[in-house]
């Protein structure tokens, strides 16, 4: 073997819950998630498995999403999501029947959503962690943590909520997945100077970070991106491996560009007649995506040709072994001049696997099947690697992101520096008042305290200054920074006034229901 290669998915999604509605847009973002991400992977790992194929692969999953995942309320919410879903899909087997070139299309999507229902209803027992936790007891998987709500770290003006955000993620990562994590996809893949004393102080073995934050630390790493290198706290950084990366995100070298795959945005719910598609939209009448989409991307022109899922299979078998006879070409280069077998991370968001490339499960699954045939590269998890390889250069990282640019821009410009005051604000108060009620033993006052911290994590999430740049969700990116900010303010003042409503805190709590363990302390 001359070589490794580390697949590293995040998956993540905001906090998102909504109980007042039966039907709320965002909330659809995790049943998306569910049905077209999660599942896929899971149901492809399970392949694996039954074949006898060699796998590994790590993959963060989120505090925000854990918590959505086993929240009984939007379980609930999901399946009347998939089961609407089912419906539309059988409405289409009707409309398309005497339609030779779309009906093979409904077929399959029709198909697709049964299996999902019945793999999360039986073999999943209606929870998508079940799934995650019985390949991390195989050791196919290894399940790292992220921030707690995904705050920006680099950009919080207070040691004490930075050390939150980290410790809160550790217990949250033990209480669904019964230990603690040795690993962490720092929020945005953002690095400052010194965070790696706050992941040490976790128990934080290793985090991941962009190409050019190993690459300009100090001294230089001897081996570039091809091995981890250790911070003067001992933490490990895994380098994202540009190459890799660049063949799956590129839109123009980038697999899922490929003519023959799915298009994204040729979606029924903007296509059909509106009478029609109306009980399958929004309850508002706003146009949404279904899922159902009929059309490849064909070209950059508007018209689109239908899409042929045999031939779009096939071809996630040819770039799946592309993509590891590059991997071959590149570890063989690497190892005539280093004295180590290389090292390539590659690093994905979750959601681009299913949700952005519809095809992108099935890739993975040829990438695991094609590489189980290598006698070159082999795949790993970063504490297999760090067990192989203990000893590591250690270097001063270069601060850095892996947003646009390289650094901390996207999220603080002057569209969303507004929102950093409060931040600071909020962090310093929350210090403050924990620390006046340290030795506090009064119950309800506990739970108002309690409230504010998951108020202030929740609206440190760095999901809303992201949106709020890119313009997408930017209404509703703002609306919750600003009702955190307030939730937080009403509270601290009931606290700070001794005038407790009951009535405003259980309406939050219900709500804003993530973290139930938490604890204010970890803000003295």
């Amino acid at each position: 073997m001359n070589g490794y290669w580390m697949l590293v998915l995040h998956a993540h999604l905001p906090f998102v819950k909504h109980p007042d509605y039966d039907f709320f847009l965002e909330e659809q973002w995790l049943f998306e998630a569910i049905t077209e991400t999660y599942i896929p992977l899971l149901m492809n790992m399970k392949k694996l498995e039954n074949e006898g194929v060699y796998f590994r692969l790590t993959s963060s999953v989120t505090p925000p999403l854990a918590e959505m995942l086993s929240d009984p309320s939007l379980q609930k919410k999901y399946l009347t999501y998939l089961d609407r879903s089912i419906e539309l899909a059988d409405k289409e087997l009707i409309r398309t029947k005497d339609d030779s070139t779309f009906q093979p299309v409904a077929r399959m999507y029709r198909e697709k959503l049964e299996t999902i229902r019945s793999y999360y209803l039986k073999d999943l027992n209606s929870s998508v962690l079940n799934g995650y936790r019985h390949f991390q007891d195989k050791g196919n998987l290894e399940i790292i943590t992220c921030g707690s709500t995904h705050g920006y770290l680099p950009l919080m003006n207070n040691y004490k909520a930075v050390r939150a955000q980290v410790e809160l993620a550790a217990q949250t990562h033990e209480k669904h997945f019964g230990k603690r994590p040795e690993g962490i996809w720092l929020p945005e893949c953002a690095y400052h100077s010194g965070l790696e004393e706050v992941l040490n102080d976790s128990g934080i073995k290793y985090f991941f970070i962009d190409t050019h934050g190993v690459l300009f630390s100090s001294p230089r790493p001897k081996y570039g991106s091809y091995a981890p290198v250790y911070t003067s706290a001992g933490v490990a950084a895994f380098a994202r491996d540009y190459y890799s990366s660049k063949q799956v995100w590129s839109s123009k070298e980038g697999y899922p560009g490929d003519v023959y795959y799915r298009d994204f945005y040729r979606d029924i719910g903007y296509d059909l007649d509106y009478e029609y598609i109306k009980p399958y939209i929004s309850p508002d009448g706003v146009r949404v995506f279904t899922g159902l989409k009929y059309h490849r991307i064909t070209g950059e022109m508007d018209f689109k040709e239908v899409y042929q899922p045999e031939i779009a299979y096939q071809k996630t078998v040819s770039h799946a072994a592309h993509f590891v006879a590059e991997r071959e070409k590149q570890v063989d280069e690497i190892a005539e001049i280093i004295d180590r077998n290389p090292l390539i991370v590659s690093p994905y968001d979750a959601e681009l696997y299913g949700h952005w490339w519809f095809e992108g499960p099935d890739f993975l699954l040829n990438v695991f099947r094609e590489m189980n045939k290598s006698n070159i590269v082999k795949p790993i998890t970063p504490i297999e690697y760090l067990n192989k390889f203990p000893t590591n250069q250690i270097v001063d990282l270069n601060p850095s992101s892996w947003g646009d640019e390289g650094y901390y821009k996207v999220w603080l410009n002057s569209g969303n520096e507004w929102i950093y005051r409060h931040l600071h604000f909020m962090s310093n108060s929350m210090v403050k008042i924990a620390e006046e009620y340290k030795d506090g033993t009064d119950s309800l006052k506990t739970r108002f305290l309690n409230q504010m911290a998951r108020e202030l994590m929740l609206c440190q999430a760095s999901d809303w200054a992201f949106l709020v740049t890119t313009g997408t969700a930017n209404e509703y990116s703002t609306a919750r920074t600003k009702e955190h900010i307030n939730n937080f303010l009403r509270l601290y003042t009931m606290v700070s006034d001794n005038h407790l409503d009951s009535n405003y805190l259980e309406k939050l709590e219900n709500k804003n229901s993530i973290f139930q363990n938490i604890n204010y302390k970890l803000f003295t």
